[in-house]
């Protein structure tokens, strides 16, 4: 009954996403207590994690391209909470099943300044096979690179899961995200600061008003997902360097990475 019904979820799911995979809970043992799946659904058994892509043309827009990321990947969370929402309604209607859509952006939950989706949608994205962790800290799928915008479901069917993806996505010594950040998020080591990049990258009007002082802080969680929610983004470095994005008119992105040097002016202003 299990398999029949994911074949049927996936065959619902046809067309209308470009990825999905599934994870048993028993795959999150390492998540954080409040971001266990355990947390968002009751007996929660499995979760489906699907994504959409955004268009690799965005990244090549001679003048427009961060105008073109902040309306597509807001269009694409849209869709894809419209999606989880759906796709919860159907699980439930198909017998006696619980299901739960897991937001794909907002709303958030912050631990001090540091903002967490409920779930971690790229580590569930990876227990559940659709890719694996790169160097820069993105999950990479095999076909679509980090260009995957990610939705997810919690339910209590029990599901088969699917194979993980063990392989390093990454170019053999390939660091161009991190040569390619203009916001110093990577360390000496490589490792990587969520912090440094958001505070870099995520910007909006209303922040400087209503996040002025530590009273403004106190309240960054309801800023944030409420008059803060449609953010612009500064930055898209990262996508437009990594070879595995595969970048139209590129052979790879370590040629775009080349261009990008020689005229800065194609850089994210």
């Amino acid at each position: 009954m299990e398999n029949n019904l994911k074949a049927e979820m996936k065959e619902w799911l046809n067309g209308k996403v470009d990825a999905i995979g599934f994870a048993p809970v028993n795959r999150f043992e390492d998540a954080p207590e409040k971001h266990h799946p355990s947390r968002i659904c009751k007996d929660a058994r499995t979760v489906i994690v699907f994504g959409k892509t955004v268009p690799q043309g965005m990244l090549h827009s001679p003048e427009y391209n961060l105008h073109i990321l902040h309306r597509t990947y807001h269009s694409t969370y849209m869709c894809l909470d419209d999606l989880a929402l759906d796709l919860a309604n159907w699980i439930e209607s198909q017998g006696n099943h619980l299901a739960v859509p897991v937001p794909s952006y907002a709303p958030m939950v912050f631990h001090g300044r540091e903002p967490w989706g409920i779930l971690s949608l790229k580590h569930a994205a990876v227990r559940a096979g659709l890719g694996a962790f790169g160097r820069s800290d993105q999950m990479y799928h095999p076909s679509y690179g980090s260009l995957l915008r990610l939705g997810a479901v919690v339910t209590n069917a029990e599901l088969p899961g699917d194979p993980m993806i063990e392989n390093d996505p990454c170019p053999p010594k390939c660091n161009n995200c991190h040569k390619a950040c203009p916001s110093g998020a990577y360390n000496e080591g490589g490792r990587f600061n969520k912090l440094t990049c958001l505070v870099y990258t995520i910007k909006h009007a209303i922040y400087p008003l209503a996040l002025r002082g530590e009273e403004g802080f106190k309240h960054i969680e309801r800023v944030i997902n409420t008059a803060g929610y449609n953010y612009w983004l500064k930055c898209d470095e990262c996508l437009k360097v990594c070879p595995i994005n595969r970048p139209k008119g590129y052979q790879s992105g370590l040629d775009l990475y080349e261009d990008l040097v020689r005229d800065p002016s194609l850089r994210s202003g």
